[in-house]
């Protein structure tokens, strides 16, 4: 009779394979040493996983599935926000009207959520932007901004559309802004040791990304034009 799996030889099989493979990356880790270091046998380890890169996948879905929620709340709330209250505009930003304080709260709040979990993951992502090299998951890093980078892409043309944010900028290239941040800090908190402050990062990427993207106000003839329409 088989014996059952014990989910706390899981987890710590789990955590010792996170830090194999962020020191040797995941050509380099090597099964004993991950079994090893958390007192269990090779046996074990396979009794749970298939392979190191299996477990080094179940890390990585378990990445993208949160960030996709912060996504779709992200949407979710950022469609909900200018069906009740309308776009943030200049004047807004300019005089810190309640409107515009409440947008700030839930962007930073959903902001310092995905840093936070980016820090959590930091040894994950640090794997696979230096450490997938010679393995399935080469290049995953770049397949994964790419499609980042799209999504942001099309929300971004669809609130140029509903004159949500500036019209002067290609989509693509406030994508690209965006998401090429967020993975230089996440090579930056690969490196790190101690935790930054996440809440002040959020306070500067909200500011730098944020509040750049906000339309300028536009002439009264443009206006009213509109108002007309």
């Amino acid at each position: 009779m088989a014996r059952p799996a014990d989910p706390n030889a899981k987890e710590a099989l789990g955590a010792a394979a996170r830090a194999e493979f962020a020191r040797r990356g995941l050509v380099g880790a090597r099964v004993e040493d991950i079994t090893a270091a958390c007192n269990l046998s090779k046996g074990a380890f396979y009794l749970h996983v298939e392979s190191k890169e299996a477990l080094f996948g179940e890390l990585v879905e378990a990445f993208l599935e949160y960030l996709g929620e912060c996504d779709d709340r992200r949407e979710r709330d950022m469609a909900d926000f200018f069906a009740e209250f309308g776009a943030i505009t200049r004047r807004d930003l300019e005089e810190r009207t309640p409107r515009y304080r409440k947008f700030l709260e839930m962007e930073t709040a959903e902001d310092l959520r995905v840093l936070e979990h980016m820090w959590a993951y930091r040894d994950v992502v640090g794997v696979l932007l230096r450490g997938a090299q010679g393995t399935k998951f080469e290049g995953a890093i770049w397949e994964i901004t790419d499609r980042e980078v799209e999504r942001i892409k099309q929300n971004f043309d669809h609130f140029q559309g509903e004159h949500a944010c500036r019209t002067d900028i290609p989509p693509e290239i406030f994508g690209s802004l965006i998401v090429g941040t967020y993975v230089l800090l996440g090579m930056r908190m690969s490196r790190m040791s101690e935790k930054p402050d996440l809440a002040e990062w959020t306070r500067s990427l909200h500011t730098l990304i944020r509040e750049g993207s906000i339309p300028p106000e536009q002439d009264p003839e443009t206006r009213s034009s509109r108002s007309l329409s």
